[in-house]
């Protein structure tokens, strides 16, 4: 037995170190020693059944695919998707993000929004008047700084101010007010508008960002969901070929073909194979659930998946494709673009930049001249017509200037230096990020090819696990195996499948991470 043994393993090294040449030494189905040759050519028949195209021809899949009760009862990835990005509340918030930015954006404009403005003093006592004074204003900011002025002044009494007081008719007056240093290239008003202009870049950053997660997670508890039903249905096949069995086994022992000892052995089988079905049916019960966590209609009530529903299939052989040889540089590139934490940071130093323009303006002195031309009487009835020839304007006009500079200059060089330190922090940052998405994006890569060859290699282990099943059942039908040995071969048969499904989950989440990875790209 030793040197049979012995010569059984050096053919089966013998075909692994010979290739092809030596493989055709030993043929599927030949006749190992101690077999019957009624086993022996039902082994060559097997073999014929699974090597169609010869023995070395390429093997078809042994697996067969978990049949859906009802196609028309289909849950796919998806539906899902459709359900989540228009009805979820984290894609209805991330929504939101947009319309608040673009009010920002509305605010910022409001500080150019023209100002009217009308302030009345009046005096009287024990019957005596003392003063009326009346200014009315129209102010119009305009977009390089400076602001438009119109108004009409009247002040009257024995007791008005001399600098305030006009004739009865009043004095209307048209000027503007032009800041000639700090404020003259940029201002608070400029760079609020222009940040808030960032800021709808840094919304619709945060929006895709939020949506993307969502939509992974989503995928991937789908994929669990649809690796639990798959789970379910092959032990919930398992189990009922061993009931199958144990009838079958009660029935021989009744005839005396195998020992009680037999019915017991597929008895136990029996009661292992349906706990661990009801443990499946728990798993697949609790990712129902879980996947019901994203469902919600319209009028943002949560639902639940019905009774009966059905995921998609798992991802085949025909999905199982690599990646193209430029793919990789390009989704690399892509990410780099339109990846959401990549676009904040970029948002960011926008705003920052707009920060320091201002800032480094606000090292420049405060420098503001005032002109209004004046005219007797009300804007649309004056005294007199104006004229902008002659010595009107020279002997109708007011005119002003303002000056204030800090002279030590730390307050707002500290704040310089601060918004420098946040700069510098934030390319820091965007340099960071983009390294690690890189890097994120040949992981899922990298764990996509070698999902492939997993696959690849998975299918051939279910493969040769049925073929070493059915020639169990062969032998056992024939009275040269026994029900331990046949139940342990199918245990591997099913753990492998199990194996196999886990490994098309996996590679179908491998899918959804990667373009997650390279930003959400479609």
């Amino acid at each position: 037995m030793r040197q049979l043994r012995f010569f059984g393993l050096g053919l089966m090294l013998l075909g692994i170190a010979g290739g092809p040449a030596a493989a055709q030494t030993t043929k599927p189905g030949a006749p190992l020693p101690g077999q019957s040759p009624r086993t022996a050519e039902q082994l060559r028949r097997q073999a014929r059944q699974d090597y169609p195209s010869g023995p070395l021809g390429a093997p078809a899949l042994v697996t067969r695919p978990v049949a859906l009760a009802d196609t028309g009862r289909v849950f796919g990835l998806a539906d899902l998707l459709t359900y989540v990005t228009l009805r979820h509340p984290v894609a209805r918030q991330a929504a939101l993000l947009p319309e608040r930015a673009l009010q920002e954006v509305r605010l910022a404009r409001g500080q150019f929004d023209p100002m009217a403005t009308s302030k009345y003093y009046g005096k009287a006592l024990g019957g005596k008047e003392y003063f009326h004074d009346w200014d009315t204003q129209l102010r119009v900011p305009l977009w390089f700084g400076a602001d438009l002025k119109a108004g009409y002044e009247r002040g009257t009494g024995a007791f008005i101010n001399p600098e305030n007081s006009t004739a009865r008719a009043g004095l209307s007056y048209l000027g503007i007010s032009v800041p000639l240093a700090q404020g003259l290239l940029i201002d608070e008003r400029r760079a609020a508008v222009r940040q808030a202009r960032a800021l709808q870049g840094l919304a619709e950053a945060e929006r895709r960002g939020a949506l993307n997660k969502l939509q992974l997670q989503a995928a991937k508890d789908y994929w669990d969901w649809t690796l639990s039903y798959q789970r379910q249905e092959l032990l919930r096949q398992n189990a009922e070929l061993a009931e199958v069995r144990l009838q079958a086994v009660r029935e021989r022992v009744r005839y005396g073909d195998l020992a009680a000892i037999d019915s017991v052995e597929a008895l136990t089988e029996l009661q292992n194979r349906q706990a661990q079905l009801v443990q499946a049916r728990v798993q697949w019960q609790n990712a129902t659930l879980q996947l019901s966590n994203y469902l919600w209609d319209e009028q943002q009530q949560p639902r639940e998946l019905p009774v009966g529903v059905r995921p998609q299939p798992l991802p085949g052989p025909a999905g199982w494709v690599p990646l193209p040889a430029d793919s990789l540089a390009a989704l690399t590139e892509l990410a780099r673009q339109l990846h959401p934490e990549l676009q904040k940071s970029r948002a960011k130093l926008v705003q920052l930049g707009l920060e320091r323009r201002l800032l480094t303006n606000k090292l420049l002195p405060k420098l503001t001249l005032d002109y209004n031309i004046l005219q007797a009487g009300q804007p649309f009835s004056p005294e007199t017509s104006a004229s902008f020839q002659g010595t009107y304007l020279q002997n109708n006009y007011k005119l002003g200037a303002s000056f204030a500079y800090p002279l030590l200059l730390r307050q707002e060089r500290a704040k310089l230096q601060l918004n420098r330190l946040k700069l510098r922090d934030t390319e820091l940052d965007l340099q960071q990020d983009t390294r690690a998405i890189d890097l994120g994006v040949r992981t899922v890569a990298n764990d996509w090819e070698a999902l492939r060859e997993q696959l690849a290699l998975q299918e051939q282990v279910v493969l040769n696990a049925g073929r070493l099943r059915q020639g169990e059942q062969i032998r056992f039908e024939n009275g040269e195996s026994s029900v331990f040995l046949l139940n342990t071969r199918e245990a591997s048969l099913v753990s492998a499948r199990v194996k196999l499904a886990e490994l098309q989950a996996k590679y179908a989440q491998t899918q959804a991470t990667l373009r997650w990875a390279a930003g959400g790209v479609d």
